[in-house]
């Protein structure tokens, strides 16, 4: 990246941006009935630290993701195509939301579907 463009993290804000839609998003996502489920046992507080990091990560900041894999963390949870759909359609919603453009909108799903096969276990 040249010293005129930006990561994606620090377009849309950095790291308080990122804390605040995580907090946003995820008020969505457990107010799903589809998604809901999959968070009963979840300590909230833990799932917004190790979010707030991954989203960090993987939008180009400067955060080391220090959980575990994703193919480990929803191994076995029967996430299927369908609730990763689900889960995307919230996160668009929460980015426009809190404002961020179009294009960055498309740029942060197109990060995050990378990482569908992983989550609905078809790279396993």
């Amino acid at each position: 990246m040249s010293a005129l463009e930006s990561s994606l993290y620090e377009r849309l804000g950095g790291a308080a941006v990122i804390d605040s839609l995580i907090e946003a998003f995820y008020i969505r996502v457990l107010a799903d009935p589809k998604l809901a489920p999959f968070f009963h046992d979840t300590p909230i507080e833990r799932l917004h630290t190790m979010q707030s990091q991954f989203f960090s990560m993987a939008l180009g900041g400067p955060v080391e993701y220090t959980g575990r894999s994703l193919s480990q963390v929803h191994h076995g949870r029967g996430i299927t195509k369908i609730h990763f759909a689900h889960f995307v359609e919230h996160l668009i919603e929460t980015l426009r939301d809190i404002g961020v453009n179009e294009a960055d909108t498309d740029a942060v799903i197109e990060h995050i579907n990378t990482f569908a096969n992983e989550i609905t276990g078809t790279s396993y």
